[in-house]
């Protein structure tokens, strides 16, 4: 398999195989999901007017635009994101904002932005995708201001939920499992003392870490295994060759249709957020 990963880390999603459509659809499902946990991020970091604010791993802006809102006319937001498709719906919808401004980037590569060039950076639903978190931290140190605040609201570590149980019975039968991942999990999940150990090793004092329950509901199959496509920047089932992939789709549909109750596929998982400031 070829494409660009972060830092070729071993099992970390390929950042080549998103696409308009993908891009697409994850604005449509993130705005009752990413975003509304994205606006309770930007709330727990109190944001003020004024503040000049670093959005990582922005996706498609929805969430950066609250935070222009946040900030103001006498504020700036700065949204980066490696996915181009992502980005690319985010400048449509920027073209009006003086205060609101994206690029493709990688969080890994971030050499080009000043020292202490920000108040604040949020970090929404990306944390668990970096296989290394000690690198971005420092860098993130290293561009807030003295006593600049980092926010992080994520995936937390816990046992695996009943949607990704399934797939993984699915991915372990023949003939997907000659094709395993390199890891088994896309993610690099965290708990409340790792997120406290990783602040306090790169110059953060921790204000706020804690675990939030949340419940996800999926209508149907379909829309559980949109999700994980759109969510993932397609790395769900990229890791097969191709012409598995519309094989495995239909089996995992079929294999969730036997867990779909009258409340649609309903699942209770934790979110890890986590707000600090620079020592």
């Amino acid at each position: 398999m070829s494409g660009l990963q972060y830092r070729g880390r071993p099992g970390a999603p390929l950042l080549t195989l998103d696409t308009d459509e993908l891009a697409r659809e994850y604005e449509r499902i993130s705005t009752t999901r990413q975003f509304e946990y994205g606006k309770q991020l930007a709330a727990d970091l109190a944001i003020r007017p004024g503040e000049r604010v670093l959005d990582v791993g922005v996706g498609t802006g929805m969430l950066a635009h609250h935070l222009a809102e946040l900030v103001g006319p006498s504020g700036r937001v700065h949204g980066l994101d490696p996915l181009p498709s992502r980005v690319h719906l985010a400048l449509d919808k920027a073209r009006n904002r003086g205060n609101l401004s994206f690029e493709v980037s990688d969080v890994y590569d971030l050499e080009h932005l000043r020292d202490q060039s920000y108040d604040v950076i949020c970090l929404n639903s990306v944390f668990h995708w970096l296989p290394d978190k000690t690198v971005p931290l420092l860098t993130f140190w290293r561009l807030l201001r003295p006593a600049g605040r980092i926010g992080i609201s994520c995936m937390a570590k816990g046992p695996r939920m009943v949607v990704q149980e399934t797939v993984a019975s699915v991915l372990s039968e023949p003939p997907f499992d000659r094709y395993p991942r390199e890891r088994d999990t896309m993610t690099f999940k965290i708990d409340s003392e790792e997120m406290r150990a990783l602040f306090e090793m790169t110059g953060f004092s921790p204000d706020l870490i804690e675990t939030r329950p949340i419940e996800q509901n999926y209508a149907t199959p379909e829309q559980a295994v949109r999700f994980m496509e759109a969510s993932s920047f397609g790395n769900f089932l990229g890791h097969l060759p191709t012409e598995l992939v519309y094989r495995a789709r239909v089996t995992i549909l079929r294999r969730l249709a036997t867990i779909v109750t009258e409340q649609g596929i309903v699942q209770q998982r934790g979110r890890l957020v986590a707000v600090a400031h620079r020592r």
